[in-house]
């Protein structure tokens, strides 16, 4: 592994530069909700279930400054604003394709072991 090191900012690795980019709960699900087109911001907060307006506003300013999100701004009455990845982020989210992939095939053994940590008296049922 090489060190890359800029401006005060050093990655160990290109593992590590890539989860400062993609790193929390939110910005993966929002590269996922992007990856089949542009969104206006109403349409992402609806796809991404359980984010607040000040987060996802948060964290897409954060993915426009990574250069994964671009932000294009109508100006019309009522103004619109859309998202869509660019090329750097179409490349993110095939990266990230397999990672998804590995949670929806260990998903029942992950969501066992998560269960079996919290021990029976945090248990809470799931589903309707």
């Amino acid at each position: 592994m090489t060190k890359h090191s800029k401006g005060g900012i050093t990655y160990s690795c290109g593992l590590d530069a890539a989860v400062d980019v993609v790193g929390g709960k939110w910005k993966p699900l929002i590269l996922w909700a992007l990856h089949a087109g542009t969104h206006r911001f109403g349409e992402l907060r609806r796809q991404v279930d359980g984010v607040t307006e000040k987060v996802l506003i948060q964290q897409l300013r954060e993915l426009e400054a990574d250069g994964i999100v671009h932000r294009e701004v109508y100006r019309e009455v009522p103004p619109r604003v859309e998202y869509s990845l660019t090329a750097q982020g179409e490349a993110l989210n095939t990266a990230l394709g397999p990672l998804g992939e590995w949670g929806e095939a260990h998903m029942e053994r992950i969501l066992d072991l998560k269960i079996e940590q919290r021990g029976p008296a945090e248990a809470v049922p799931v589903g309707p």
